[in-house]
């Protein structure tokens, strides 16, 4: 009894993975597209695109991901010190606390480093191949 229903449940999932496949292909054999049928034109006609420099739209996201990897930074810092509150004088609770600390704080430098370097970078590079 179990082997037939084995091979009905085969057969079910078989038969609909080939419908999934095959059907959207018969639907879009109908007739041909243009670009009308799909909203090319009406995409196109409402995206406004930025008229903004490159340069400076890469300097803002880099600042963005920097701000993010800055709040994240700031977070692990405030657990260590909240696990370091509710450690109760136990040993080993306390020092993942003071590891998750400095791992925070070594990270924020690194976070800020980086922020400094970029924005040094970027802004001789902007000044470098400005229109003279």
């Amino acid at each position: 009894m179990k082997q037939s229903i084995k091979k009905v449940m085969a057969f079910a999932a078989t038969l609909g993975i080939a419908s999934a496949i095959a059907l959207p292909s018969m639907a879009l054999a109908a007739d041909d597209l243009n670009a009308n049928d799909l909203g090319v034109n009406a995409i196109q006609s409402t995206i406004k695109l930025g008229s903004g420099d490159i340069r400076q739209t890469a300097a803002r996201i880099i600042n963005v991901a920097l701000g993010f990897l800055g709040i994240i930074a700031v977070v692990i810092v405030l657990l260590g010190g909240f696990k370091w509150m509710i450690a109760g004088g136990n040993d080993e609770k306390t020092n993942e606390a003071k590891k998750l600390i400095v791992s925070g704080i070594i990270g924020l430098a690194i976070i800020l480093s980086a922020w400094a370097i970029t924005s040094f970078v970027i802004s001789r590079l902007v000044t470098a191949t400005q229109d003279q």
